[in-house]
């Protein structure tokens, strides 16, 4: 029977340098135990840098969070255990132990890691478009309404009024509504 039907990105902490193979084991083991509905993506995020070896300059992909695996999963009882007892896996970020579920990274800074490594992420809808006013509905300037200055990305550019003057600020489309 399914307890949880709690659908997000969590974090596993793996064994540093084990990271690609604790992607390839998940992935099998999904397949293995049928949870390929439950487990639905798994990320390493990786940047390029730049590296000189011997006089010669090359960009290599670098793991941005060595000894951390992100993965998209419906968090069962039957998922927890099987992405727990994968090996390399040491545990779940954000889990308080005794058996307790983790808690899921926030929207933005999953779509913030997905966005840095050139993934897709899900496109919010909306009809708002630059020179509307808008309320903000989440973060530090909630409660406060204003202009959209531009629109990219999942991302927003609206100018507030505080202290009697005006003042840029950038936020994601899920954080601003529509003023009827």
């Amino acid at each position: 029977m399914l307890d949880s039907f709690d659908k997000g990105w969590f974090v596993l902490q793996t064994y540093s340098g084990y990271e690609n193979k604790v992607k390839e084991n998940l992935l099998q083991r999904a397949q293995t135990y049928n949870m390929l509905e439950n487990i639905l993506r798994v990320e390493i995020p990786t940047q390029t840098v730049n590296v000189e070896k011997n006089g010669q300059s090359k960009e290599i992909e670098e793991n941005r969070f060595p000894g951390y695996v992100l993965v998209e999963m419906v968090m069962t009882d039957e998922a927890w255990f099987v992405v727990r007892n994968t090996p390399n896996v040491t545990g779940f970020v954000g889990s308080h132990g005794n058996r307790s579920k983790p808690t899921p990274l926030l929207e933005e800074e999953i779509r913030a890691i997905l966005l840095s490594m050139g993934q897709t992420v899900d496109i919010v809808e909306t009809n708002i478009k630059a020179g509307d006013v808008v309320q903000i509905i989440d973060g530090a300037f909630m409660g406060q309404e204003g202009r959209v200055i531009e629109i990219e990305n999942n991302k927003v550019k609206i100018m507030i009024s505080m202290f009697g003057s005006e003042t840029q600020a950038e936020l994601g489309l899920y954080q601003i509504a529509e003023i009827n």
